[in-house]
């Protein structure tokens, strides 16, 4: 950074150094005011809306004063940011819902190894992580010193002609349109659970602070307040690890030192896979489970049987003059049954399949140290869970770190750099402060399981903490506690934990002030709405820059494509609110979904275009097509309400070599690079023929 007091530093970086330094003592200072008034009496009640409204009206207050009109500075923020702070505001872009909520998520119920179902969350860290080295070596420099303004700009300018772009474009849309929404998820997940309203209000909620920096001042704005963003996410990660840390450890240095829990953690698992307690709730979760592989033999008529239990059961309350709430929760149970054999059918299924995942040692959960699961020396079982865990996590690491180099909103912010030099060195800062956060990731995950599986495994069901009650009001997924075996201690196995909840439940956990829970949620905020402004800028630019005005020549001035460009972003705002409320999936697969179709649609032929001169028009297309088409086809083949809608024919037979839908780009990106090859060679005009002179 430059040095203002030499007098050496332009003065535009030197007042930006003054503005952060005054931004960091601000928000310093407000958690200390916060702290001193949850000490002197303000209620929890207050303290949740207090952080939620004061840090969304931060952020819009950025995006008011960023606001334009000019198209240099609406795209590309004017290409005028200092790598630095570039680096800070990619930082808090790339850390997303998926980072800052899921990953630690991961981490904890998957372990370093993960299942044979899931990779390990360690495959995310490594897979993005080596994503930005490859930003710096193929892709960034190389776009940088083009000038553009989006990716579909890169394939128009390379390749010539319409179609490039257009494709280029709706790609664009598909996998930034399915990252955004997980995006919106979690501003949901967590505006209901800092205001206590429902989770379709809270999306509505922190949508107005997406919608006020992002659609008035496009990426000036979003660039500043993404800067802003970083600083709380930084602040809202560190504090509860270091809290953590020093609790359990005595440093608060929680990278350093967590590995010493690592083995304390293999003596807990090992003491609980022997605990008879912990062997009945197995047998009781596997006793459920047949339960409900049964009622599928003959769904109607275990419907209906069930049915005339429950109003017998509260008919006989009634007549017996029986406690209202008592009454009151067979009667609800009764209006949850299915409705019909079908949905009855559905919903068993499902709940069969959950309570055979919980009837296993440890929750389901693997040991978490291991370096894959299964066995390579075991039972053929136990060898083919580590064949196949190995496989999904390099498959899954593989995709993401092309995904990575190939996602638009990401390659965007790089546009923005002053220079070629700028943007390399942007990268580098991105890795910085990005690797600041995730070596403390899997510190967290290590720290949280101990504290769960050291103090809270063996507590009473009547002296839980009163935060237990208020996740499940938010979310039944995300938190669930049942005394199965009937013992009155909460065991192991009875504990479900939802990935989304781990790092939000974490100040709550270890014991800290409220202010500290406020200050977390503010930053899974701040990570969903920093990330949801760029995706939601990229889909309307590729909607109205690449699609409307660029498959064809219309009137416009450029403010008025700005214009355009701001009430389409507006749509698809309010598009993906209504899908984010439907809870598709949760965010970890979405944002890993998103990421193998960026892999698949632009990484091959972009690299193939800036390295290979050979690369034509034709390719470019045949590539893109065909590296999105098998990607799309593997997942949309495994996603099991279009498996019953559509007809098996057309559906891929199982997976390929055993690797996960999430890791499509496995198969996308070769067969895009293959493809994009194969026709360039096909359609490459033969090389000029040397005249010949003819003598008299």
């Amino acid at each position: 950074m430059a040095d203002c007091g030499s007098g050496k530093a332009p003065s535009y970086t030197c007042r930006l150094h003054r503005i952060l330094a005054l931004y960091v003592a601000g928000v310093i200072g407000f958690l200390a005011l916060m702290t001193w008034a949850e000490h002197r009496g303000l209620s929890r009640h207050w303290i949740g809306p207090i952080f939620l409204f004061l840090t969304v009206m931060v952020y819009a207050s950025i995006g008011v004063y960023g606001r334009t009109a000019e198209p240099e500075e609406y795209y590309v923020a004017g290409r005028r940011i200092p790598p630095v702070y570039n680096g800070m505001a990619t930082a808090a872009d790339w850390m997303s819902a998926a980072s800052f909520i899921s990953l630690p998520g991961a981490l904890y119920l998957q372990g370093f190894s993960g299942t044979p179902g899931n990779a390990g969350g360690l495959a995310y860290l490594l897979g993005w992580t080596g994503g930005f080295c490859l930003l710096a070596l193929l892709v960034v420099p190389h776009l940088r010193a083009m000038n553009l303004y989006t990716v579909p700009d890169f394939f128009q300018v390379r390749f010539g002609g319409r179609w490039p772009r257009i494709i280029a474009a709706l790609a664009a849309v598909v996998c930034s349109f399915t990252y955004v929404v997980a995006q919106i998820y979690g501003v949901g997940l967590i505006a209901s659970r800092l205001t206590g309203v429902q989770f379709e209000i809270g999306i509505m909620l922190g949508l107005g602070g997406v919608l006020l920096c992002s659609f008035l001042g496009g990426m000036r704005a979003i660039t500043w307040t993404q800067v802003a963003q970083y600083v709380v996410i930084l602040l809202a990660f560190l504090i509860p690890v270091s809290w953590l840390a020093y609790k359990q450890l005595g440093s608060p240095l929680a990278p350093l030192v967590y590995g010493q829990q690592l083995g304390k953690i293999a003596d807990l698992e090992a003491k609980l896979l022997n605990s008879p307690a912990e062997q009945e709730v197995v047998v009781a979760y596997l006793r459920r489970a047949r339960d409900f592989e049964e009622r599928l033999q003959h769904v109607e008529e275990a419907l209906e049987r069930q049915r005339t239990t429950t109003q017998e059961r509260i008919r006989r309350l009634r007549a017996q003059n029986a406690d209202v709430a008592l009454i009151v929760a067979a009667s609800r149970e009764l209006a949850a049954m299915p409705r019909d054999a079908a949905t009855a059918r559905e919903r068993w299924t499902q709940q069969m399949h959950e309570n055979y995942a919980r009837a296993q040692p440890l929750g389901g959960l693997p040991r978490h140290s291991l370096a894959y699961a299964g066995d390579p020396d075991g039972s053929p079982q136990e060898r083919a869970d580590y064949n196949d865990t190995r496989r999904n996590f390099l498959a899954l690491m593989f995709c993401l770190m092309v995904g990575t180099a190939g996602l638009p909103h990401l390659l965007t912010r790089y546009y923005t750099a002053p220079s070629v030099a700028g943007a390399r060195a942007s990268v580098a800062w991105s890795l910085f402060f990005i690797a600041i956060l995730y070596l403390s990731v899997p510190a967290l995950a290590v720290l949280v399981k101990f504290e769960v599986m050291n103090n809270l495994v063996g507590s009473h069901f009547d002296a839980l903490p009163h935060w237990i009650a208020q996740w499940t009001r938010v979310d039944a997924s995300l938190l669930s506690l049942e005394d199965i075996n009937g013992d009155g201690i909460v065991q192991f196995g009875e504990i479900h934990l939802g990935a989304d909840l781990i790092m939000l439940a974490t100040p709550e956990l270890g014991g800290l002030p409220y202010v500290v829970s406020g200050l977390v949620a503010a930053g899974g905020l701040a990570a969903a709405l920093s990330t949801a402004d760029g995706l939601l800028l990229t889909i309307s630019n590729a909607l109205v820059r690449d699609l409307y005005f660029g498959s064809r020549s219309r009137d416009a001035s450029p403010e008025q494509r700005v214009i355009l460009t701001k009430f389409t972003l507006l749509a698809v705002a309010l598009a993906a609110a209504f899908v984010a409320a439907l809870k598709p999936s949760d965010i970890l697969p979405l944002v890993t979904a998103s990421s193998s179709l960026a892999a698949s649609a632009f990484v091959p032929v972009m690299v193939l275009g800036i390295f290979w001169r050979g690369t034509t028009r034709q390719g470019a297309v045949a590539g893109m097509v065909c590296g999105l088409g098998v990607a799309t086809y593997y997942m949309v083949s495994h996603v099991p309400a279009l498996r019953g809608a559509l007809p098996p024919i057309l559906l891929a037979d199982g997976l390929w070599g055993g690797i996960q839908p999430v890791s499509a780009g496995v198969f996308g990106v070769p067969a895009g690079a293959l493809a994009a090859a194969l026709v360039s060679r096909m359609t490459r005009p033969p090389p000029p023929q040397p005249r010949v002179r003819l003598e008299m």
